[in-house]
């Protein structure tokens, strides 16, 4: 205690509140002279002489918020107090404290006043900061809200449940609902029906887990159409929970059909960057369409228009078709013929899309293929639209597409997104479509080259050729049979190496050459097997083939004999009637294109009646890492198994049997002699 108070105080031990932790002071006398402080007071609000009045100790601010209580509990006695009171010395340029300060009156000796008082500075910037929270919470939300009513083209309340309880009135414009049908759930009536339960799914789901919500759906506006809207809710709460939900819905048509064109695009240039045929592109072409764009699609491949000769109806085949799930497609497949006077043909010549619009069921007659019209009235169709697709200035193929009366018919923009989806593979278009006409041509070739074979007394004779899908359609493969001035029947079967248009053109040279060569001499096979390796070295030195050539003739009435030579080739399968198949593989001769010095032998077999005879190609037998004995035992197996079939038949289950590995030609040649 100080020395200078203390007069007329040291019956006083105040002493025993210097080390309290809360502030304590006492004054004394009607002026308020400042008779003791502790540590606590002198910390929190300053140390002001003692035996001074506090009016002169402190500043006209404690004068003004304490010197009337100090007069009123001196006088009466009565305690007081102040809650969160600032507090500033005079002399200090800190922030004020707050202090939670009581007053009693101190009657001991001298009446005076005893101060007490709690430091609550903390607390009061803790609740002045969550006060500055609360209302910084709320302007963000007028603020988001002004926001909200003034961007957003339909702004939404609904309770903690999700039923909607306020609208803008904008919903209503739009749509066509009246108040009493959108409130609650009732906004849902409006949504396309695909979009209708997983919207209210997804909103039921949100409102029990509270948190924001964004979902896109299509709404049906007041004329009819759907339209891409976006949905953003946000819950709001009162402490921890929702009292409700504000939400907007804007119109997103524009930016989502962007969204889609881009999207389809990309599909498009992925789809037809994994096919190489033109079927196979122009189908995957039509699964990208449907259902982004159409409810059915279908593609119909159009021969080369110019070269058509004038008056001739115009052929096209259909090669591929796609439709919305739960909507039966077109077969993949068919073949349509046009008069050239047809709304088709005129469309076709035209070059450029034809839309058309029509009551349910009730599509246009004189424009379509006639099974379109049928797809088109069976599913309910109320809108086509016929695109010529162009490529490398031809019109290659024509696309129809057609939507059902659940959506908006196609218009304008559909049409141009369906022309960009071609423009934007052309290139892929392009390569598949040379690849189209090399195969045709080859395969004109090949089929011009592959005749029937002849019809011979005593002797049944048939052939196969199976074309690589997995090449151009055509290779050097090709077999022959027809019958000499001498009476005896030759077969032949060969392969040159290749699978593309320059094989086929090789093989077609060298079996004319055979042919010649055979005809001209009549001589044993391995002779002409060796004059026509000795033709290759000059007429074409490049060129590598196998063959088997055969000659098959009477050595008397009923009893046949096979002669043959075998350059390279797979060796001939003969199943005798019992059933039993053997190899014959008595002679094996040099490739065709092998130096000229090398020897050619020939061998004959009797042919028992009732045998068959089977040549072929290794397309029928060579399989990738297999042995290729394991492979010719197999199909021994399978033309022993079948040999009691009729020829035609032990041909096709011969294919059938035999596993191919789709990367080569197959072509097989069979004699059977008549029991």
């Amino acid at each position: 205690m100080h020395d200078a108070g203390s007069r007329g105080m040291e019956w006083l031990a105040l002493e025993a509140f210097d080390p309290a932790p809360v502030a304590v002071a006492l004054t004394a006398g009607p002026d308020h002279r400042v008779a003791y402080t502790n540590l606590a007071f002198r910390t929190y609000v300053g140390d002001p002489p003692l035996g001074r009045p506090i009016a002169d100790a402190f500043s006209d601010q404690v004068q003004r918020d304490y010197g009337g209580l100090l007069d009123h509990v001196l006088a009466t006695g009565e305690p007081a107090s102040l809650v969160e009171a600032p507090v500033r010395t005079a002399s200090s340029a800190g922030p004020d404290r707050f202090l939670s300060v009581s007053l009693s009156r101190f009657t001991h000796g001298r009446p005076g006043v005893l101060i007490i008082a709690v430091d609550v500075t903390e607390q009061v910037a803790a609740a002045r900061r969550a006060d500055r929270a609360t209302k910084e919470q709320e302007r963000t939300r007028r603020r988001f809200e002004s926001l909200v009513w003034l961007s957003a083209q339909i702004v939404w309340v609904a309770d903690p449940s999700g039923q909607v309880t306020e609208s803008s009135g904008v919903w209503e414009e739009v749509t066509g609902q009246s108040w009493e049908e959108y409130r609650g759930d009732g906004w849902s009536d409006v949504l396309h029906p695909d979009d209708r339960a997983p919207a209210l799914r997804s909103w039921r789901e949100t409102c029990e887990r509270a948190r924001p919500w964004h979902y896109t759906y299509r709404v049906r506006r007041r004329d009819g159409e759907y339209r891409h809207y976006d949905v953003h809710a946000a819950p709001v709460f009162e402490g921890d929970v929702v009292v409700e939900w504000v939400g907007t819905c804007t119109d997103v048509e524009e930016q989502w059909r962007e969204r889609q064109r881009t999207e389809l695009l990309d599909r498009a240039a992925a789809a037809a960057g994994e096919q190489t045929e033109l079927a196979g592109m122009f189908a995957a072409l039509a699964d990208v369409l449907v259902p982004a764009l159409a409810d059915g699609c279908g593609v119909h491949l159009l021969p080369d228009l110019v070269d058509r000769p004038a008056g001739a109806p115009i052929v096209a085949h259909r090669i591929a078709t796609a439709s919305r799930g739960g909507v039966r497609r077109q077969p993949p497949v068919g073949e349509e013929r046009f008069a050239p006077d047809s709304g088709f043909a005129r469309a076709i010549k035209a070059r450029r899309p034809l839309r058309r619009t029509f009551p349910p069921g009730r599509p246009p007659e004189d424009l379509l293929p006639r099974t379109t019209v049928a797809w088109l009235a069976r599913a309910e169709a109320t809108s086509v639209v016929l695109m010529p697709v162009i490529v490398d200035g031809t019109v290659a193929a024509a696309v129809t597409a057609a939507r059902r009366g659940d959506r908006a018919p196609l218009g304008p923009d559909d049409i141009a997104l369906m022309q960009q989806v071609f423009n934007h593979t052309h290139d892929a278009l392009s390569s598949a479509a040379q690849y189209h006409r090399t195969q045709q041509l080859a395969l004109a070739l090949q089929h011009s080259l592959l005749a029937d074979p002849p019809e011979v007394a005593g002797l049944r004779l048939a052939a196969r050729y199976l074309a690589s899908p997995a090449a151009a359609g055509v290779g050097g493969d090709w077999y022959d049979s027809f019958v000499l001035p001498d009476g005896a029947t030759v077969m032949a079967i060969g392969d040159v190496v290749g699978h593309d248009l320059a094989a086929a053109v090789e093989m077609s040279r060298l079996r004319n050459m055979l042919r010649v060569l055979t005809a001209d001499r009549l001589a044993p096979p391995c002779e002409i097997l060796r004059r026509l390796n000795a033709a290759m070295e000059t007429v074409d030195p490049d060129a590598t083939a196998t063959c088997v050539l055969s000659r098959v003739e009477q050595a008397a009435p009923g009893r046949w004999r096979f002669t043959y030579a075998v350059a390279g080739h797979p060796p001939p399968l003969l199943i005798t009637p019992g059933g039993d198949g053997r190899f014959l593989d008595e002679v094996a001769d040099p490739l065709l294109g092998s130096p000229l010095d090398q020897p050619y032998r020939s061998a004959t077999e009797p042919l028992p009646s009732g045998s068959t005879l089977l040549l072929y190609t290794d397309g029928l037998v060579e399989h990738r890492g297999e042995d290729l004995d394991a492979s010719l035992d197999r199909l021994r197996l399978n033309a022993s198994a079948l040999a009691s079939r009729p020829l035609e038949d032990f041909c096709d289950a011969l294919l059938d049997a035999m596993p191919s590995t789709g990367t080569d030609d197959i072509a097989l040649i069979a004699l059977r002699v008549s029991p």
